[in-house]
């Protein structure tokens, strides 16, 4: 897959216990069916040949050696095939047996891996049939084929690296998976034997995304359902993809049909986190004491890929009851960002310039809850409007009525007549409406806020968001600048979320409607004069593009490392209802000329609260040079 994404498989098996038979012809079933999903790795349960619940049918002879019929009836089946898959079995080892992953792909075994850590208390018996596989790196010959045996074991394909651990070692405080991620296995699979408790399946999830989180890979997870023993306990056939904390596919709990759970994991996302991962880096090196067994899988030809994972349109707004506390998260940081600023001032006053639009309503109302916190009078509070030659009427009252109800000082300052005194000084025609006009305006309104903070000992609070300083939408010593930013980490995707959360939790019903209306007005600087009826006539996104395609870039840029032609491809999945290829292509190819040639407006920012994993302040995430050249993002945009 040219863009980084393997597509995996969780199987959940019809299972009888001890009919092997039965068990080799449901796993074969579903090998076949990932192989026309074209799914490149399939993981099953553990012990999913024999099942798990045995119990001391593992020590009888009969079991064993049809449980070794079974999988030859599986490797043979695989013959031609592409697709890995790994099932689990009891081998016997130099008499010792031992609970084991085999990695099949085309007639042929790759490896297998013995589970290192055997739980043995509570409703677990394992230790009463088998051995860890601790130690017990040897070679067997199965099939006429020798085997390497290792608990230490990577399998390298032409698209990823991979490792395998047993269900109780991902419960162990440091699971092999962790050694594995260290000698290079960027997706990890676990079979399990994962018995249901009450608060234990979220306990698992919890686990799992953790691990995938700390090991920066995927993870994918596959324990048994229902046909085990229920004697004492019950299975619910868990099947999990993680990838890098994000759940990615799970399984219907507690279905009686087998299921198979098929997701793709972008490596190419988790390679791009371990390059910038220091830490990562460093703990190679740290804990890994010896190298991993590493096998070769053969490779596996051209197939037809067709995505099946759901691609965020909107990756910084959350939904649900997650959208509720995210909000609620954020706008707590930002309030402390801020009253850490005015307590280390030794300030009682803010000044904040007031459009009636979304960025600057935000700021205010920051600055109220902080003040509110700090016990400080809302007085304090110098919020500013100043009309200009594009201030609309709706935008000009929903600012002066906000400001009244949320009970700060109010001032009106029009910045018209020194606009005009300023295009005689340098000689600028007033009825040419260029880049002169409209910065002309950004920077008188940042002179009065300043000039106000000095006549008041205050601080100016900063309104632009990071969707902005992304494209470099904002005056260079204009609007760029204040003396703290609270909404510098914020996309323009989530602002207005933020302003309706605030909305409906946090203010009177006057407030409540004049944040709604705000909401709902056009996104725009007002620079130029409004139309004959008086409505916003300069609508940013006309000129820029839509927030939601940037942000999207921004996002799959940023955090994933992703390059334009991947971008493209993912906005075309994720946004096919509303923009065609071409109108997402052009956004694409602003996004990348104004991110680059704008950067030097980012290396001086003014400081402000990181709230999410993107933030361009050049002091945090976000390092690049102002005269770094754009040209290999733009040419693969071109090539599109």
């Amino acid at each position: 897959m040219n863009y980084g994404f393997v597509k995996v498989a969780a199987a959940i098996p019809r299972v009888k216990v001890a009919d092997c038979q039965y068990n080799a012809s449901n796993i074969i079933e579903q090998i076949n069916e990932a192989e026309a999903q074209h799914a490149e790795i399939i993981i099953f349960p553990e012990l999913c040949i024999t099942g798990y619940t045995c119990a001391d049918l593992f020590a009888h002879e009969l079991l064993l050696k049809r449980s070794l019929d079974a999988l030859q009836q599986i490797l043979d089946s695989t013959k031609g095939k592409q697709c890995i898959a790994i099932v689990g079995m009891p081998i016997e080892a130099e008499s010792v047996l031992l609970n084991c992953a085999v990695v099949l792909q085309n007639g042929t075994i790759q490896g297998i891996i013995p589970k290192t850590y055997l739980p043995n208390y509570r409703e677990f018996y394992e230790q009463r049939w088998f051995a860890s596989g601790i130690g017990k790196e040897t070679t067997l010959e199965l099939f006429g084929q020798k085997v390497p045996v290792s608990t230490n074991m990577v399998f390298d394909t032409p698209t990823c690296c991979f490792g395998v651990e047993i269900c109780e070692d991902v419960w162990a405080p440091v699971p092999p998976s962790c050694s594995l991620a260290l000698n290079g296995a960027e997706i990890l699979f676990n079979m399990s034997a994962d018995n249901e408790g009450i608060g234990k399946h979220n306990y698992l999830c919890s686990l799992l995304s953790q691990q995938s989180s700390r090991c920066l890979a995927g993870y994918v997870f596959s324990s048994c359902g229902f046909g085990e023993s229920t004697t004492d306990v019950v299975f619910a056939g868990n099947g999990l993809i993680y990838e890098n904390g994000t759940l990615l596919a799970a399984s219907q709990r507690f279905s009686f049909e087998p299921q198979l759970i098929i997701s793709e994991i972008d490596v190419e996302s988790l390679r791009m986190q371990r390059r910038i991962n220091t830490t990562f880096a460093a703990s190679i090196s740290h804990l890994i004491k010896e190298k991993a067994l590493r096998i070769r899988t053969e490779k596996v030809m051209q197939q037809e890929f067709t995505l099946t994972r759901k691609i965020d349109a909107y990756p910084f707004v959350p939904t649900g009851k997650e959208l509720d506390e995210r909000c609620e998260e954020i706008f707590a940081i930002q309030v402390c960002g801020l009253a850490k600023r005015l307590i280390h001032t030794h300030c009682n006053t803010v000044i904040v310039g007031i459009s009636g639009g979304l960025d600057s309503t935000l700021a205010l109302l920051v600055c109220t809850r902080t003040f509110d916190k700090l016990g400080l009078d809302r007085k304090g509070i110098i919020g500013v409007t100043m009309p200009g030659f594009g201030t609309t009427d709706r935008t000009y009252h929903n600012a002066l009525q906000l400001m009244s109800s949320l009970g700060i000082t109010m001032k009106e300052i029009s910045i018209r007549e020194a606009c005009i005194q300023h295009f005689k000084d340098i000689n600028h025609d007033i009825d040419v409406h260029d880049v002169t006009y409209e910065n002309s305006q950004a920077r008188e309104r940042t002179q009065i806020l300043m000039d106000i903070a000095n006549q008041e000992n205050g601080l100016v609070v900063g309104t632009g968001d990071l969707s902005e300083l992304a494209l470099g939408w904002a005056t260079y010593n204009g609007d760029h600048m204040s003396m703290y930013a609270v909404n510098t980490s914020i996309p323009k995707t989530l602002v207005k979320h933020l302003v309706t959360w605030v909305a409906q939790h946090d203010v009177d019903e006057t407030s409540r409607l004049t944040l709604l209306d705000i909401v709902d007005t056009p996104i725009s600087p007002e620079l130029i004069p409004a139309d004959e009826q008086g409505n916003i006539k300069q609508k940013t996104e006309d000129l820029v593009g839509p927030y939601e395609l940037h942000d999207f870039s921004l996002c799959h840029f940023f955090r994933f490392g992703s390059r334009p032609a991947k971008i493209y491809y993912l906005a075309k999945i994720a946004f096919a209802d509303k923009y065609d290829d071409e109108t997402i292509k052009k956004w694409l190819k602003t996004f990348f000329r104004r991110f680059f040639s704008q950067q030097f407006k980012r290396s001086c920012l003014p400081d402000g609260p990181k709230v999410g994993s993107v933030v361009l302040t050049p002091r945090g995430d976000w390092r690049m040079p102002s005269d770094a050249s754009a040209e290999l993002w733009l040419k693969e945009c071109e090539a599109l």
